[in-house]
């Protein structure tokens, strides 16, 4: 197939986004709960030193609206290639971080002539037992509790990694708690929904392209063992470890983003 024939998504793309750089194109799959700024603020001015950066807020964070319907992968994905192909991407990598992990996937098995790599970090399949409670008790601490800061240090705890949290002084806790709120975009509970409800294991096997895996190895959020299932599923997958907790721009930002431009860089 022709590059001018490259099918083109059926939605017409409504999320808000960010388009910086220029150079192969990258899109980028976002987290539950975070947001392009949040996720991979630390990092953008170095993908776009190499790369046509696309990166949609999902509904209801960013300059993106809450949807009132559910959320669905395929729908979301939809979405978020549909925003590439707006921006001028015939075609594209794409990275994906946590709940982005598995969109980046059912987008490269919907259109496999559009997705030319991935790169998944701290990502997952589909929740075991473990992760899905973990979900289901950020989702009820939104929803059914008024408690900025306690929502505020559950996400911390379960974020940082234990040398990154322990090196924390009282007065950074105190200011992270202080925040409360403001850190938490009106979309998360329905991002949470569809992580407890995403399965992309029978899409792995279909993947065809240049895969990074990038384990995340002192996460307590989404552990290793979904890195390592997202590897093994994939053909031909590398998996590469980084020694930081579930949020990589904080801890270890420069060595994420030399992961990713290393390996992108290497296979376009």
């Amino acid at each position: 197939m022709s590059r001018t024939e490259l099918p083109t998504p059926t939605p017409t793309p409504t999320l808000a986004r960010t388009v910086r750089g220029s150079g192969p194109g990258l899109l980028l799959a976002h987290g539950a709960g975070g947001g392009i700024q949040p996720n991979y603020g630390p990092i953008m001015d170095g993908l776009a030193e190499h790369f046509t950066v696309v990166g949609p807020d999902y509904p209801g964070t960013g300059g993106s609206p809450r949807t009132d319907a559910p959320l669905t992968l395929d729908g979301l994905a939809d979405e978020l290639v549909a925003a590439a192909v707006a921006e001028g991407l015939e075609t594209f990598a794409v990275t994906g971080y946590s709940l982005g992990a598995p969109v980046a996937v059912r987008a490269a098995t919907r259109y496999p002539d559009r997705v030319t790599a991935l790169v998944l970090t701290a990502g997952f399949a589909r929740p075991n037992a473990r992760f899905a409670l973990a979900t289901r008790l950020w989702r009820d601490l939104i929803e059914k509790t008024d408690d900025p800061a306690g929502i505020t240090a559950f996400g911390a705890l379960l974020g940082f990694a234990a040398p990154t949290a322990d090196a924390f002084s009282q007065t950074d806790v105190d200011a992270m708690l202080a925040a409360g709120w403001d850190s938490v975009p009106p979309g998360t509970p329905d991002h949470l929904d569809l992580a407890d409800r995403v399965d992309v294991l029978a899409d792995l096997p279909r993947v065809t392209v240049p895969t990074l895996v990038i384990s995340t190895t002192l996460d307590t959020l989404v552990t290793p063992f979904h890195h390592r299932q997202l590897a093994d599923g994939i053909p031909g997958a590398h998996l590469t470890e980084l020694a930081t907790g579930h949020v990589p721009f904080f801890e270890r930002p420069q060595e994420w983003l030399d992961l990713m431009v290393g390996f992108l860089t290497s296979v376009k």
